[in-house]
């Protein structure tokens, strides 16, 4: 079938020890499922259904990447999370046979437009601008659960320039990964290609031009990116 111009390329991470790469249909991302993250943001921790948003699949980045400081914000945030990578479609999936369907782990960082998100939520509108940005899904080499097993536990942080800002386990999910994928998927039928970031400990904070940026994750390979000059000052 011709196209009226050619079509962009489809994104992906790469797999680890792989030359194959995991192709990216869609990036779905758990809010709030730290409690004490819950807190710092002025929420209530409370194991209240998930929520979830979502990003473009083109929003996707790899470690190693310089992204340029984003427009419309004053106020970049990093937010260190754990990626799970989908490789088996399914529907109303139950909590049991979930794992089932999870290809493998990723190290992520949901890049977040604070100040655009605190505005969006007082005015009672969509996140999609604070969230849905280019660049904004920072996503490491994944490793297929053969050589992670599942994760259910195993430390999380973040280090900016060497230091540490964000340090939890995983075990402190409010959600654990079988849970999130079984209720994701009672709302979409979820696909082999599809992101799901896990959700943020506490601990979030500003980014700046210069800042080199690291996700650390145990079992899986680390995400670093480096945060360039501002778009259009």
């Amino acid at each position: 079938m011709p196209f009226v111009f050619p079509p962009q390329p489809i994104p992906s991470v790469a797999v680890d020890g792989e030359d194959a790469r995991f192709p990216v249909r869609r990036v779905f991302c758990v809010g709030r499922n730290y409690a004490a993250h819950a807190r710092e943001m002025g929420r209530d921790p409370d194991r209240e259904a998930p929520f979830f948003f979502t990003k473009p699949s083109d929003a996707v980045v790899a470690g190693g990447t310089i992204v340029p400081y984003p427009p419309l914000t004053k106020n970049l945030h990093h937010e260190a999370e754990l990626v799970v990578a989908i490789g088996r479609e399914g529907f109303r999936v139950a909590e049991e046979t979930a794992l089932d369907h999870v290809f493998g782990y990723a190290a992520g960082n949901d890049l977040t437009r604070r100040d655009l998100q605190f505005e969006a939520r007082e005015a009672g509108r969509p996140w999609d601008w604070a969230k849905a940005f280019d660049n904004s899904a920072v996503c490491g080499t994944i490793r297929r659960v053969a050589a992670t097993g599942h994760l259910s536990a195993g430390r999380i942080r973040l280090e900016v320039n060497g230091t540490v800002r964000q340090d939890a386990d995983l075990a402190e999910m409010i959600w654990s990964v079988p849970e999130i994928v079984s209720i994701l998927s009672h709302s979409v039928r979820i696909r082999p290609g599809d992101l799901v970031f896990t959700g943020t400990p506490a601990g979030v904070g500003p980014l700046v031009p210069g800042d080199v940026c690291t996700v650390v994750i145990d079992g899986l390979d680390p995400v670093s990116i480096s945060i360039g000059e501002r778009v259009n000052p």
